[in-house]
This record gives structure tokens, C-alpha cells and sequence, in this order.
């Protein structure tokens, strides 16, 4: 099994601790090895979240190294931006279409870049990117706090497992009350992937 490096970006209250869990989840599962480390800091504010997830035969070190990243999961836009340099060239990106003001920005301190500097930063490192309207995607599916399930059903469309090992995982971490909306969100993204001809 080779080695896929993952790294997971967003700010406290979007999942992205969930998110990386599945991942690990799932390499288990498969019989891979996993390693992961979270970076939290002050998530419960808003601040910014990564999470890095390594998986494959053997792993030693939880964290991945600049420019080794396979995939790159973006629940908000600046943060999608900020972990550029960790793509691998031939890297893919998934990008959440949504901008959430750091403090920095709401107490006019600083100011937001543009849509177009952000995704520039991405494709200046691989041509692989895909911006996605995950909170609409949530929303639509009845499962409005779901964005990062939806990003992951967009990712699982690259990576060869089977849908049903990703919502057996599901089903093993989220909470019996937040399932069946999880679910419905992972499709929606797994669905929008597929029209977008997203394929492993």
C-alpha cells in the first residue's frame, strides 16, 4: 500500500478533527498503518485548525512534510491557502467556497484576500484544484452543519475504497443523532464529485 499524505485545514467548529478521525478510521480498517497529529490552538474561537493524517505500509512520523502532501482537504478558503506549500506538484486540492474572518480581519487589523489571490496561491502549486459550495451541498441535503462530510464524500471519490467502507466509518464515529444527516452529506459530496468527473 503506498504512502498517501493528507492534510486537513479549516477553523474550530468545522469538523476538521472529525474529519482527519474518518481518515485514520478508514486506514485502519483497510489494514494500513496511520499516523496523525492534530494542531488545535484556539479552535474554539475561530482560530485555525489542521489536522495531518499519513497512511501505508509503515509510517514513522505523524506529520507531513512540505511539498509531500497528496491531498489537501480546505473547509475555508484562507486556511486552503495558508497550507499550500504542503501540496506535492501533482497534489489535489478540494477547497471549500466559504470565508470565515479571522480575528485579525473582523477588528479591521487586516484585511480578507481575494478569491482570486487564494485559489491562485493553490494552483500555483498543483493544477488539481476543485472549489466546491460545500455549505450550500450541506444545506440542500437537509444537513446544514455536515460541510466537512461533504468534502470528505468529494475526497472519497479519489481514493480507492469502496463508498460503503466510508459510511460504515461513519456510522462507527458519528453519534446516532447526527448520523443519517452525515450520511446524506457524504453522498451529496461523493455525487458532486462524480459530475465533476472526479475519479481515483
Amino acid at each position: 500500500m503506498p504512502k498517501t499524505d493528507f492534510i486537513i485545514a479549516g477553523v474550530g467548529g468545522q469538523g476538521v478533527i472529525l474529519a482527519s478521525d474518518l481518515l485514520g478510521d478508514l486506514a485502519i480498517a483497510t489494514g494500513r498503518d496511520v499516523k496523525k497529529a492534530d494542531v488545535i490552538g484556539m479552535a474554539q474561537r475561530g482560530g485555525e485548525v489542521v489536522s495531518h493524517v499519513r497512511w501505508g505500509d509503515k509510517v514513522y512520523s505523524p506529520l507531513v512534510q512540505k511539498g509531500g502532501a497528496e491531498y489537501l482537504l480546505g473547509l475555508e478558503k484562507l486556511e486552503s491557502a495558508r497550507w499550500a506549500p504542503y501540496l506535492a506538484p501533482s497534489g489535489l486540492a478540494i477547497v471549500n467556497n466559504q470565508s470565515i474572518l479571522p480575528i485579525t480581519v473582523s477588528s479591521g487589523g487586516a484585511s480578507y484576500p481575494p478569491d482570486e489571490a487564494l485559489v491562485g496561491t493553490l494552483r500555483a502549486r498543483t493544477e488539481r484544484v476543485f472549489v466546491i459550495e460545500g455549505q450550500e451541498l450541506a444545506r440542500d441535503c437537509g444537513a446544514a452543519a455536515a460541510t466537512n462530510m461533504v468534502l470528505m464524500g468529494y475526497l472519497a471519490r479519489f481514493l480507492h475504497l469502496e463508498q460503503a467502507l466510508w459510511l460504515d466509518a461513519i456510522a462507527q464515529r458519528v453519534p446516532k443523532r447526527f448520523l443519517e444527516p452525515d450520511q446524506r452529506a457524504f453522498l451529496a459530496g461523493w455525487q458532486e464529485a462524480e459530475k465533476a468527473g472526479a475519479h481515483p
